[in-house]
């Protein structure tokens, strides 16, 4: 048997945004620092990899397998994120069991390096249960900014102070949610719209309160260590905060430029996590463009819209008259298709470009790209850190308007479009971003952080260094 790698199982939640820097991290861990990777995915992505990307991209290599496990909800072949809270709650009844199971029989298979350590999404918290039972190390990735991991350690204290539950529907007002919080440490002129949306409801027994609490309060005490896809420089007050609570924190980010690092020969790079099929096309264009001249658009994996907000997104696009690249999954129209009308699509011919999914990376790196409408879920908005890309900002839900929040304020590199998005005001914003004196000044701020980002994870910068530490603590649990 094998017992000189350390043994890695990772065990992501079931979502595009989350699988994503799970599987970086995996992928890093074996390239450069020698561990043996055991990734699962749910038995409903796995058959989704397989009609995106083909049998390749699951089938592993020697140190690098993969594994499924059922996620307690009711079969379906659709390429579409299951339903959130649905999904959390049947993943932490179902998965905690046959994650022990698994590790059990894997730890039997011949040539297999003994399981060293568990790596969980921090929504896949109750890896630390059988992490215990086993008498595994647990670490758990939260794929979220800092400050939006810091709203959540706080939805206890928002349930005991009486911010939420919501009494009826009439707190869904501007003036509730600008209530402010100031009694948040590293958080600073927090409002309560500026927590993570969970807390929005009306329901004391609201399952993504109670779960987010249960993920804070006892999931991540028990954890071994927290690990951040962030840097510490962008988020130093937010982490200083986590850190009281938490100090077995570490922060390694960004991750995705850490992968790009590996050689395209080498046969990891086969492995991918994109659960839609990827419009390779769409580089040629962007090379024909000029520099800083498109728009990015792109809303994530999980937004959905109404018909009539596409249509406002479309036309204040089209309006703008700034050429633009967008984004539009299938499925993000709540209830039908993503329908545009012909006379937009003619308006349009030359200037914009419409595919279902890309590669987000390669998009953002290009030249021709000048500023970025996303959601500001997180891997988005450290990539558009990472490459010095200015945000327009339309978060949809959890910690995005979180991130928001820092985009605009703190970081000074995000613009915010209204939840009711209207034609004018998608345009106006386009242009100001494009053409206007704060689009420059936001080009500036993005531009500064982009070389903050770069230095964090370089040779001696911050994320090297806390990953190296990370690295070392995982390895304290191999077998001599």
């Amino acid at each position: 048997m094998n017992t000189t790698k350390s043994h890695a199982v990772f065990l992501p939640y079931p979502a595009q945004g989350h699988i994503t820097p799970m599987l970086k991290l995996a992928k890093l861990l074996y390239h450069s620092k020698g561990f043996h990777i055991t990734f699962i995915n749910t038995e409903f992505n796995h058959k989704r990899l397989l009609r995106s990307r083909g049998p390749e991209s699951v089938r592993g290599l020697p140190d690098f397998c993969f594994e499924t496990i059922p996620d307690g909800l009711p079969e379906s072949d659709q390429d579409t994120t299951q339903d959130i809270p649905a999904l959390c709650e049947a993943t932490r009844r179902t998965c905690p069991g046959k994650l022990k199971e698994l590790i059990l029989r894997i730890e039997k298979e011949e040539g297999v390096p003994p399981v060293t350590c568990i790596v969980a999404d921090g929504a896949m918290g109750f890896a630390v249960y059988p992490a215990q039972e086993l008498g595994l190390p647990a670490f758990l990735f939260f794929t979220t900014t800092a400050c939006g991991f810091l709203g959540y350690l706080h939805y206890a204290q928002l349930v005991q102070r009486g911010y939420t539950p919501f009494k009826d529907e009439s707190f869904f007002t501007d003036e509730y949610l600008n209530t402010p919080l100031d009694w948040v440490v590293g958080m600073k002129n927090a409002r309560l719209r500026d927590m993570p949306t969970f807390i929005q409801t009306t329901d004391p027994d609201d399952i993504m309160v109670k779960i987010n609490i249960k993920q804070c309060e006892d999931d991540a005490p028990r954890a071994t260590g927290i690990i951040l896809n962030t840097f510490d420089d962008l988020e130093h007050e937010a982490l200083q905060a986590i850190l009281s609570r938490l100090p077995n924190t570490y922060t390694v980010g960004p991750i995705s430029p850490l992968v790009r690092c590996i050689p395209k020969s080498d046969p990891i790079e086969s492995i991918g996590s994109n659960l839609w099929k990827e419009d390779a096309g769409c580089m040629e264009w962007l090379d024909k463009q000029a520099a800083a001249s498109v728009v990015y658009v792109n809303y994530g994996s999980i937004t959905t819209m109404t018909a009539e907000q596409l249509l406002e997104f479309a036309w204040g696009l089209a309006f703008s008259r700034h050429p633009f690249f967008w984004v539009l999954r299938g499925d993000v129209v709540r209830g039908s298709g993503a329908v545009l009308p012909k006379e937009f699509l003619e308006e349009i011919e030359g200037r914009g470009v419409i595919v279902g999914w890309c590669n987000q990376e390669d998009v953002l790196a290009h030249p021709a790209i000048g500023g970025y409408l996303s959601h500001c879920g997180w891997n988005s908005t450290i990539e558009s850190i990472y490459e010095g890309v200015p945000m327009i900002c339309w978060p949809f839900f959890a910690e995005q308007t979180t991130n928001c929040k820092y985009l605009c304020n703190e970081w000074g590199m995000g613009i915010e479009i209204g939840d009711n998005v209207k034609r004018g005001e998608v345009e106006a914003v386009v242009r100001e971003l494009m053409e206007g004196e704060k689009g420059k000044e936001m080009r500036q701020k993005a531009g500064e952080w982009k070389v903050k980002a770069r230095a964090a994870i370089n040779v001696g910068g911050s994320s090297y260094r806390n990953l190296e530490k990370l690295v070392q603590e995982m390895n304290k649990f191999k077998s001599n």
